[in-house]
C-alpha cells in the first residue's frame, strides 16, 4: 500500500483558496479550508507568519510521491506575497478511510530525521489560551486556535476519554523537534487537562517545513 501525506498550510484569512487551487492544478484531488486564529507575539510573527489575526488553514490529502511537487506549486502561487506570509509543512498519515476501504501504510523514517512536530491539542471551549500561555513558557514560539465541537449523540458518555462537552477548542502548535518534549511536560498538568477525560493532546512529526512568501 502507498504512503500518505497531509500537507497542511496556514495563511491569512482569504487565502486558503490561493493554495488549494494551486495544489489542484498540481495533481491534487482537492482539499479542505477551515478558520482559526494566531496567537503569536509580534517578534514570532516576524518569524513563523503568525500573529493575533484570523488564518486559514489548507489541508491537502495526497500520496507521498506527489507531495513535493504539489508542495513546490503551492509555495510558487503566493511566492510574491511578502514574508512572513504564512507556513506549509506536510505530516504522515498512516491510514485513510475512502469509500468504506483503510488504505496507507507507514514510512520507514524515523522520528530522529524530523526537524519538527505539530501538536494537536482539544479542551474544552475557553481553555486554550491557557494552555498556549503555558506551552509559550516552555518555548513555544505560538500556535493556532480553531473552534470545535463535539460530535456525539445525546447520551453518549465519552469520546476517547473525554466527556461529551459541545463547544470545544482544537489548538496547534508548530515547534521545532527539540521543543517538543518540554511543551507536553509544561501542559499535562494544567487544571483543563489534569481532570481525567477533560482533553487530548498528541504530536505528529512534520516534513517539508517551508515558510511562505518571498524574502524582503
Amino acid at each position: 500500500m502507498s504512503a500518505y501525506d497531509l500537507i497542511i498550510g496556514i495563511v491569512p484569512r482569504g487565502s486558503g483558496e490561493i493554495l488549494t487551487h494551486a495544489a489542484v492544478e498540481a495533481g491534487a484531488g482537492g482539499g479542505t479550508i477551515s478558520r482559526g486564529k494566531g496567537t503569536a507575539s509580534n517578534s514570532i510573527f516576524q518569524l513563523l507568519g503568525f500573529a493575533d489575526s484570523d488564518k486559514d488553514l489548507v489541508y491537502i490529502l495526497t500520496p507521498a510521491q506527489k507531495t513535493r511537487g504539489i508542495m513546490d506549486a503551492m509555495v510558487q502561487s503566493v511566492s510574491e506575497k511578502k514574508q512572513p506570509f504564512g507556513i506549509l509543512f506536510s505530516l504522515d498519515v498512516n491510514s485513510f478511510v475512502r469509500t468504506g476501504a483503510i488504505s496507507g501504510s507507514k514510512k520507514e523514517e524515523t522520528m530522529n530525521e524530523y526537524t519538527h512536530q505539530l501538536i494537536t491539542i482539544i479542551v474544552n471551549k475557553g481553555f486554550a489560551d491557557d494552555v498556549m500561555a503555558a506551552a509559550r513558557k516552555a518555548g513555544a514560539s505560538g500556535g493556532t486556535i480553531m473552534n470545535a465541537r463535539g460530535t456525539a449523540r445525546e447520551g453518549d458518555a465519552t469520546f476517547f476519554g473525554m466527556e461529551i462537552v459541545p463547544e470545544k477548542e482544537m489548538l496547534l502548535i508548530f515547534t521545532k523537534n527539540e521543543k517538543a518534549g518540554d511543551i507536553l511536560d509544561a501542559i499535562k498538568d494544567l487544571p483543563c487537562l489534569a481532570k481525567a477525560g477533560s482533553g487530548i493532546a498528541f504530536a505528529s512529526p512534520a516534513d517539508n517545513f517551508t515558510r511562505l512568501g518571498k524574502e524582503k
